[in-house]
């Protein structure tokens, strides 16, 4: 059968994962495919109407860094926009927003069409096509049902939960990849034929239900932030309405429907095998789990500006109907609501993360990149994120060519620079025993990987491979010159103790004159202080002074941190052979290097995170690979 167009880079499925991944690998000037079953479902939340939140909304803010859309789409379908954590500090702060779900998909797909070398394909891919001539099988081109075949260097699979997607709501099941679309049944045989190793997870989604028939005055309201601050750099402000969320709490009455039907629920009955997601638990979970709590909170998030559909945050359930009606309409508020669609979960298929490489690539064949749920993550923004590194990383193995005109061998962000590194190296390291969520408690360095600093710490790198897009570069460019400006200033200028005490800020009587960031060490001490005595401050944006703050406030926290990353970068800088012959290696333990012919890990670094390594082991890794080297 002949070909009937050829390639770079071959994006399968268009939820958030392969919507970054596409656009990435077009921004690095691949010839790129998206195939997907219905171009109009392309950026759907399938899930919750929200982007971002604690961990997440540090991710997005990475993925924007790079030049990714989801920030950008997030900004301009954004119905309520609220800063999580907002009294703690900018190391565990997370960006939230709430989103209309149509603004969302219409800014996504407009966002697609603005790629000159991007084209969508609308199909249902059932067949991979493999070339086994070389050592390792290598992917060259994907088959369609109907027949149509396309060729390619690489392909970047983001199937989501449609690999053998299987929907249980009660006894019933159904075969779909999630409500009312079809599975992908096929390519998981294809899969499994070459050896990648793959398992099942679980997720689940709430009722939707009816706003016109909840009773708001009895709910507490929930407003966002005034002004909304925007995901993105380039956006300047949110010109979407806003509008305001709603709050309800389970009860005793609640609770009871929920355990007098247990034995109906799938994920108890055995009916389901796969593993849930631990922090984002079904409402059946959380009240055998939490058994002692007398209530859980429940969020009622609108869906759409001009859409009456309302999201209930915090009740995920796979319980027959006729529980879910009685236990939903316990609620106060929510006595006479109209259910528009009933929750379920759903089962699929996922690649234990584990026999990747960290370019996201596989090691069992060669070519093919995967991002999103079929790695183990669970949310839009994990799946994003993997997405823009398979995408970058795919281009360059088909052969497109960086900023520099040459070939790269891959783009790796480490834990150090940025969540996504921390999410990657997690997922090699540990694999995903159960769905894989981002968290801030995740990153060790966190007080450096802050959100309102990603585009310091990536849009460089960004740059420099070549996924980063004009306006970005020179919007980067001039802030980066601002800070660098304003960075001058808060040190060169500095005050004696006598003129620093006529302005009513008290410090020791040393002789010592201190300058801006000096000042901002002292908690007492606040930006608009500072900012009055050095009035030059003045002409510099919000945002920019923001960073003059971080920088002062934490000096001596960040100081620190940067002698730990210095000291994991000398770790990492040892890296370990892909071929590495751990039956060779000395004093290692059945147990250990069973760990590590699993894992491989690329460094001796990665090495040290992996579960149950021990010092000893460590030490004979080092001396074996330095000996061989």
């Amino acid at each position: 059968m002949s070909t009937d167009f050829q390639f770079d880079v071959i994006v399968i499925g268009g939820g958030h994962a392969g919507c970054e991944a596409a656009a990435a690998a077009a921004r690095m000037g691949a010839k790129t495919a998206l195939i997907t079953h219905k171009f109009s479902t392309i950026g759907e939340m399938s899930c919750n109407p929200a982007i971002g939140g604690l961990g997440k909304g540090h991710l997005v803010r990475e993925i924007d860094a790079l030049d990714g859309l989801m920030g950008r789409v997030a900004d301009a379908a954004g119905i309520q926009f609220r800063m999580l954590n907002a009294s703690k500090g900018p190391a565990v702060q997370g960006p939230r927003a709430q989103a209309d779900r149509k603004l969302y998909r219409a800014a996504m797909q407009a966002w697609l069409r603005d790629y000159s070398n991007l084209t969508i394909i609308e199909g249902a891919v059932e067949d991979l096509q493999i070339d086994e001539s070389g050592a390792l099988p290598r992917i060259v081109g994907v088959g369609l049902r109907g027949g149509r075949t396309y060729s390619c260097g690489t392909v970047v699979m983001t199937t989501g939960t449609f690999l053998n997607g299987l929907i249980h709501l009660g006894e019933d099941k159904t075969p779909a990849g999630r409500f009312g679309d079809e599975p992908a049944l096929r390519l998981s045989e294809k899969l499994r034929h070459y050896g990648l190793p793959l398992g099942r997870l679980k997720t689940g989604t709430p009722a939707r239900l009816d706003g016109r028939t909840i009773d708001y005055s009895v709910l507490e309201v929930q407003h966002g932030d005034d002004p909304p601050l925007p995901f993105s750099m380039l956006t300047s402000r949110i010109t979407t309405p806003q509008t305001v969320c709603h709050i309800t709490y389970t009860n005793a009455a609640t609770h009871e429907a929920i355990r007098s039907n247990l034995h109906r629920a799938p994920m108890y009955s055995g009916q389901i095998s796969g593993t849930g997601p631990r922090y984002c638990p079904s409402i059946e979970d959380k009240v055998v789990r939490f058994a002692d709590k007398e209530r859980h909170q429940i969020f009622l998030e609108p869906e759409g500006l001009d859409d009456f559909t309302v999201y209930p945050n915090g009740i995920s359930t796979s319980l027959p109907r006729d529980v879910q009606d009685v236990f939903i309409r316990s609620m106060p508020g929510l006595e006479n609501v109209h259910i528009i669609r009933h929750g379920y979960a759903i089962e699929y298929d996922y690649a234990d993360p584990r026999s990747l490489t960290r370019t996201l690539e596989s090691r069992h064949l060669a070519g093919l990149f995967l991002a999103g749920q079929i790695n183990g993550t669970t949310g839009y923004e994990e799946a994003g994120a993997q997405g823009l590194l398979a995408g970058i990383n795919a281009a360059l193995t088909a052969g497109a060519f960086g900023a520099h005109g040459q070939a790269s061998a891959g783009f790796i962000i480490d834990r150090a620079e940025g969540y996504m590194g921390v999410m990657v190296d997690d997922l090699l390291t540990h694999g995903a025993p159960e769905p894989y969520r981002m968290f801030t408690s995740r990153a060790e360095y966190r007080l450096i990987l802050r959100a309102d600093n990603a585009d310091q710490r990536l849009t460089g790198r960004g740059l420099a491979v070549g996924c980063v897009r004009a306006e970005r570069a020179i919007h980067w460019q001039e802030k980066q010159q601002q800070l660098e400006s304003a960075r001058s200033l808060a040190q060169q200028n500095a005050l004696s103790p006598n003129a620093l005490r006529e302005a009513g800020i008290t410090v020791n009587m040393d002789g010592v004159r201190r300058n801006a960031l000096d000042l901002l060490r002292y908690p007492d001490v606040s930006m608009a202080q500072v900012v009055a005595l050095f009035p030059a401050l003045a002409e510099f944006s919000p945002a920019i002074l923001q960073q003059i703050e971080i920088d002062g406030r934490y000096a001596g926290y960040l100081d620190r941190q940067s002698s730990d990353i210095d000291a994991y970068r000398r770790e990492e800088a040892l890296e370990l052979p892909a071929t590495l012959d751990y039956a060779a290696v000395g004093a290692l333990s059945t147990e250990i290097r069973t760990k590590l012919e699993k894992v491989r890990p690329a460094t001796l670094g990665a090495a040290a995170r992996i579960p149950g390594m021990t010092p000893a082991a460590l030490i004979s890794l080092l001396r074996y690979v330095k000996r061989a080297a």
